[in-house]
């Protein structure tokens, strides 16, 4: 049986934007093995609940956000054979059209990248520590989790047991 390459795995969080020409670069630098590179790049919307988003501030919690991202990603490394993840993300407050986060995702083959770019993200925006505060032309407003993010965040719960068996009462 091949042993496949322990997956690098880069996570950064901040204020200025990213670059993807680079963050594509570093990601394949020295790895012949890759076949796909997925990336994923979240902008901010000018329009979100009807009404018109004049900036998005995003806080985070220094430390645990980039222990929760390192998580997120060690869990896709175990799900799907792959052999790099970088996620950049930013906090501070953007402007719409700005970029918020970047995922990226290399592997040998692109269901691999594209099913570990999708799991990413969908935790990501439900398990990882930050706050998101609109700014709107009535003020601000704190931003909670959709209900369709937690729903596709806890379909991957239901693929594992499907996959491995339901150990739920363990």
């Amino acid at each position: 049986m091949e042993t496949l390459p322990q997956a690098s795995i880069h996570i950064t969080v901040q204020t200025d934007d990213f670059n993807l020409a680079n963050e594509h670069q570093h990601l394949s630098q020295g790895d012949r093995g890759i076949g796909a590179m997925v990336s994923f790049v979240g902008l901010v919307r000018d329009l979100n609940l009807a009404d018109d988003v004049v900036a998005l501030e995003l806080e985070h919690y220094p430390g645990m956000t980039e222990k929760a991202l390192t998580g997120i990603a060690e869990e896709a490394a175990v799900r799907w054979p792959l052999h790099a993840v970088r996620i950049v993300h930013r906090v501070g407050r953007l402007r719409p059209g700005d970029r918020i986060v970047l995922v990226l995702v290399a592997s040998a083959h692109r269901h691999a990248a594209f099913e570990a770019s999708t799991f990413i993200m969908d935790y990501l925006k439900t398990r990882a520590p930050f706050w998101k505060k609109e700014w709107t032309p009535a003020g601000p407003r704190w931003v909670d989790a959709r209900v369709g993010d937690v729903s596709a965040a806890d379909r991957w719960h239901q693929v594992v047991s499907e996959q491995y068996g339901n150990d739920d009462h363990d």
